[in-house]
């Protein structure tokens, strides 16, 4: 069985690989550790199809140490042991250099067992991860390594990769192969930054165009159309890109962005994440706008309820008017402070025996200093307010709430001010 496009010309040397300026530019930190040949211990993160792989490979290549290949995915103990193996032997005279993809799959206690290891200088580690290695990598291989974050490679960047594709397979199959710009723009802008997945697409273009009788190609625009189509999601909902884009989302309702705020709602519905779309529209609701629109939680509940019983496509369209309303309400975040500020009293053990007056008993014990409950029902008083203490004696004089500066909380704010004074 043939590899896959993207193995088959995988890039011998840095000029070949694609994007990644930011660290593969001449002057820039990782350049420098590859032009100088010494390897570090590396951590490289960032999506798949990127390079990381490829780069830690050329890393790997030029160094003069004796090299093992390990994946998280599928290495066990007994395979680090045999790494560890062939420390302090002839084999391992030059050190060793473990190359580790996919380090994330790897558990706490394998990690460890490297940890000695790399932290005397026996073995050497270039690891590679999707996730993000601050919630996934031991800590203590974290201090000892640098880590470098990948990108998703730019549009124009990922053009030059399929246009090399098509001159790849040309060469490789002894026949022309057309594609014009506008397959080769359709292509890099419909696969997410990924290297991987635009070769992929630039094979089954091939692949799937029916040959003219001198054998020669012409790939047509319809053609990648259907082959690259919905590919430029990048979207896992256990993975780092779920997490950015949800908060993306309520980050762009809580600072009225309408616009933002539709398209992060957009990924996540071609996503099929209906769910996280709602969950996030109603938290953001009622944190973020709160009581300077407080008819919008019934409101948004609604559309939510909507949505969720219509399904998607239409779901769309009661999401997208929440969205705008809550983008276009006024802000508040009086009620969220309040009851974090009551919740830090309560979880710190501030909290003190309720007050008589509001116990749930109508007896006294014998050793009570004033017999009776003392209740006052605030209704049998004018304007339905009476002054008597609510809180525990040890916070009888908190305050949690403050109001927000808009319209209906200033008016509470006046209503109340007046009456109490």
């Amino acid at each position: 069985m043939s590899a896959p496009l993207a193995d088959r010309m995988r890039p011998q040397t840095l000029e070949d690989m694609v994007g990644q300026h930011h660290l593969l530019d001449e002057g820039r930190a990782l350049r420098r550790i590859v032009d100088a040949g010494r390897v570090p211990n590396l951590i490289f993160y960032g999506p798949s199809g990127v390079g990381k792989t490829t780069l830690a490979r050329m890393i790997a290549e030029r160094a003069d140490m004796r090299l093992h290949k390990l994946n998280g995915t599928t290495a066990s103990t007994a395979d680090i042991k045999a790494v560890v193996s062939e420390v302090d032997t002839l084999a391992g005279v030059g050190g060793i250099l473990l190359y580790l993809d996919e380090i994330q799959y790897f558990n706490k206690r394998q990690q460890q067992t490297l940890l000695e290891f790399i932290e005397n200088g026996q073995i050497t580690l270039i690891a590679s991860t999707t996730e993000n290695p601050y919630f996934y990598v031991y800590n203590a291989i974290l201090s000892r390594s640098t880590v470098f974050e990948f990108k998703p490679v730019e549009v124009d960047d990922l053009k030059m990769a399929v246009r090399r594709g098509f001159a790849f397979m040309a060469e490789e199959q002894g026949v022309s192969i057309e594609a014009d710009d506008a397959v080769v723009t359709h292509i890099a802008q419909n696969c997410g930054g990924d290297v991987r997945k635009a070769l992929n697409a630039v094979e089954l273009c091939v692949l799937s165009t029916p040959p003219a009788a001198d054998g020669s190609r012409a790939v047509t625009l319809e053609t990648a159309q259907q082959l690259a189509q919905r590919s430029a999601m990048r979207y896992d909902r256990e993975g780092d890109e779920h997490y950015d884009i949800i908060s993306a989302y309520q980050k762009s309702m809580r600072g009225s962005d309408e616009n933002a705020a539709l398209h992060y709602l957009a990924r996540l519905l071609v996503a099929g994440d209906l769910p996280s779309a709602c969950r996030r529209l109603l938290v953001c609701a009622a944190e973020d706008v709160g009581l300077a629109n407080p008819q919008i939680l019934p409101i948004v509940k609604a559309a939510v309820d909507m949505a969720l019983q219509v399904g998607l496509p239409e779901a769309r369209l009661p999401l997208a008017d929440a969205v705008v309303l809550v983008c276009r309400s006024p802000k508040s975040n009086s009620a969220h402070d309040a009851i974090n500020a009551a919740m830090a009293d309560v979880e710190a053990g501030r909290t003190g025996p309720i007050p008589r007056q509001l116990q749930n008993k109508h007896y006294d014990g014998a050793d009570a200093a004033v017999k009776g409950q003392h209740y006052l029902y605030p209704h049998s008083f004018p304007h339905h307010w009476v002054k008597q203490q609510y809180l525990p004696d040890v916070l009888a004089d908190t305050v949690y709430y403050h109001a927000g500066d808009n319209k209906n909380e200033q008016a509470y704010e006046a209503y109340w001010k007046g009456i109490k004074d």
